[in-house]
């Protein structure tokens, strides 16, 4: 049975994407891990796919790894270089039209927040946790938008059907660059706090022999010279080895928020 590969998160522009791809089908193969062969895939459902026991290597976000996905393996996390990046955490642009200028989080108390799902880190979570303390009887905004992509929720706040969204630092990089006209209009009024960033991941079965394989193909595409223009069309100046328990913060962060009583957003 072929082993599932996929790039599905930072597929802003598909030809990089592509790029990538290639590179990580070569650097397998390197290592001895039939690349080639390797079924790439643009999962519909992501969870179902990333949960598939022969997932050999995606990306996924870090609240779905704590939350939702117990049994698959960290392989690590690519460090980028777009502003709100550090190592290999990352923040979210607080993303709002150019007439709230000059306001803060919290002059958007009872206004519409748009959120690409609720399982996002960076567009639903992270957010909960910065209005959490500002919360009262269970509510800061009065209603809530799923878009369905950070993308999406740019284009919804354009149009006036939301107000302010948490859009993924390299997201908002990556769209500035290729989609302008989808950011004007927009600005970013501030930060979430750093976060751990968007985990490679492999099965739960796949060895350890083959885990340290991948973290060799992932390591030398984060280094060589050879793919410096792939890693700057990505925004990647990077890659850390890190473990579930690096993760930890995102799992601590939603307690918290749920401790104050602000269960959703």
């Amino acid at each position: 049975m072929s082993k599932l590969l996929s790039i599905p998160m930072y597929d802003v522009n598909h030809a990089d994407t592509e790029a990538l791809l290639r590179a990580l089908r070569q650097l397998l193969n390197e290592e001895g891990l039939d690349g080639d062969n390797a079924l790439y895939s643009l999962p519909e459902d992501r969870l179902a796919h990333w949960r598939n026991p022969q997932l050999l290597l995606s990306q996924t976000c870090g609240y779905p790894l704590r939350a939702l996905l117990p049994d698959v393996q960290v392989v690590g996390t690519f460090n980028y270089q777009a502003a709100g990046c550090e190592g290999f955490r990352y923040s979210s642009h607080l993303v709002v039209r150019e007439a709230y200028a000059g306001k803060t989080l919290a002059d958007f108390r009872n206004q519409t927040v748009v959120c690409n799902s609720e399982d996002s880190q960076s567009g639903y979570h992270c957010l909960r946790s910065l209005v959490a303390p500002l919360q009262h009887e269970g509510r800061f905004f009065s209603d809530i938008v799923f878009s369905g992509s950070h993308r999406q929720s740019l284009a919804t706040l354009s149009e006036k059907k939301g107000d302010i969204a948490a859009i993924d630092a390299v997201t908002w990089a990556l769209v500035s660059r290729h989609e302008p006209e989808r950011v004007a209009g927009l600005i970013s009024i501030g930060t979430t706090p750093l976060t751990p960033g968007l985990p490679m991941i492999t099965s739960a079965q796949t060895s350890p022999q083959v885990l340290q394989k991948l973290r060799q193909a992932l390591q030398r595409l984060a280094t060589e010279p050879q793919w410096q223009a792939i890693r700057d069309a990505q925004l990647i100046k990077g890659f850390s080895v890190t473990t579930r328990e690096d993760y930890q913060p995102i799992s601590d962060a939603v307690e918290k928020a749920a401790a104050t009583g602000l269960l959703t957003l």
